[in-house]
């Protein structure tokens, strides 16, 4: 059987659709796997690197502004879709696939436009509560359609109903035991951990929020904080060492019993050992904190597409699995209250976990190979 992946731009959509090619590779070792992606994204890297074969088409997204300069993009954006259409239908032609698969990002629409018109089975894998416009015009076509969190289903129109997958979770955060993990990180079992993070570049609202109240934290014998200012945050760095935080070693820094990081390299032993998490709303994120079970606080990003952060925050919190606060209303005196009052009721953190956990997903890889598979018996 042959199977080919469209997906491309940014690790939430790479991430997953590189699981569930592992998945199908490690229990169908006679299968042909490729990926179709761009050359100048990170799929070009994360790909090759994992093992698969990978073609290149050149396509990019459409700017929404009345701009000159948007609207010179856009021009050259219609000549592009029509060339990648093109080399999309080649590359499919060339590799015969029996299932396409689209995990979103821009580069999914014309491959999967071109295999739904040359009759080859389709599906598609969305990983946001909000969907993104080319899985939007796309439900409308493919064979079937998998979602990350039923919300999505009331965005989408779709040929045939939405099967409900989750998102693939790495193994190592699967693997991480509480107790284990709080012994590694030197936490005492009476000690709450929080652990917060704005992404692997940092997010600064969320690190401007947070000086004040780890600074606070650091004099506290019951807290202990894991912070990451993220690799743009090295200002931040700067700071806190002004304010009496020590050298650890190379990008980290420590006081009292919080540590600021430049990046968090062993999340799964950190999130394994946190009492309340603290980010954004990526996907996949949220997928880890499900796993996990773990009590959070999201603040979603409002910079994103279809502002669709904010609608995977409150797939959880409508289900008591998680608190928001809105970037309009972070603070430091927002935030502060919020965990004061989450660290303060082992009754409440206790409730909010068991909803997370309710929500996880965890054969998401199973359950994706097995749609897709079941397209190519047909």
């Amino acid at each position: 059987m042959k199977f080919l992946f469209a997906t491309g731009g940014t690790a939430g959509h790479i991430n997953p659709a590189l699981a569930s090619a592992q998945y199908i590779r490690e229990t169908h070792p006679e299968s042909e796997i490729m990926f179709i992606g761009t050359a100048d994204h990170m799929e070009a890297r994360l790909v090759p690197a994992a093992g698969f074969d990978f073609k290149t088409i050149q396509i990019n997204g459409f700017r929404r502004s009345l701009s000159p300069s948007a609207c010179i993009h856009n021009v050259k954006t219609v000549f592009r879709l029509l060339k990648s259409e093109k080399a999309s239908k080649k590359i499919i032609r060339d590799f015969d696939p029996d299932v396409v698969i689209g995990f979103g990002g821009y580069v999914s629409g014309p491959v999967l436009d071109e295999a739904v018109k040359l009759g080859i089975p389709c599906c598609i894998h969305e990983q946001n509560a909000y969907p993104g416009i080319t899985n939007k015009q796309l439900a409308k076509k493919v064979d079937r359609v998998m979602l990350t969190v039923e919300d999505a289903k009331k965005h989408l129109e779709y040929k045939n109903e939405p099967v409900l997958t989750g998102l693939p979770v790495r193994g190592e955060i699967l693997r991480k035991n509480r107790e284990e993990a709080r012994k590694e990180l030197g936490i005492p079992e009476n000690a709450k951990l929080v652990l917060s993070f704005g992404g692997s570049l940092g997010a600064a609202p969320l690190n401007d929020a947070m000086f004040d109240i780890i600074l606070s934290n650091s004099n506290s014998e019951n807290i202990y904080h894991i912070h990451s200012v993220g690799t743009n945050g090295k200002d931040y760095l700067t700071r806190f060492e002004e304010n009496g935080f020590e050298k650890k070693e190379e990008n980290v820094l420590r006081k009292g019993n919080c540590e600021v990081r430049l990046y968090i390299d062993n999340m799964d032993t950190c999130m394994a050992a946190a009492d309340l998490v603290i980010g954004r709303a990526g996907a996949s994120s949220l997928s880890e904190i499900e796993a996990m079970g773990k009590a959070s606080i999201l603040i979603p990003s409002p910079y994103v597409a279809e502002n669709h952060q904010f609608h995977n925050a409150m797939a959880l919190v409508n289900r008591n699995a998680a608190r928001i606060i809105e970037e309009k209303n972070l603070s430091s005196e927002s935030l502060g209250k919020m965990i004061d009052e989450l660290l303060s009721n082992d009754e409440t953190l206790f409730e909010i976990e068991k909803n997370a956990k309710a929500m996880a997903i965890l054969d998401s890889r199973e359950k994706i190979a097995e749609i897709i598979l079941s397209l190519a018996r047909l």
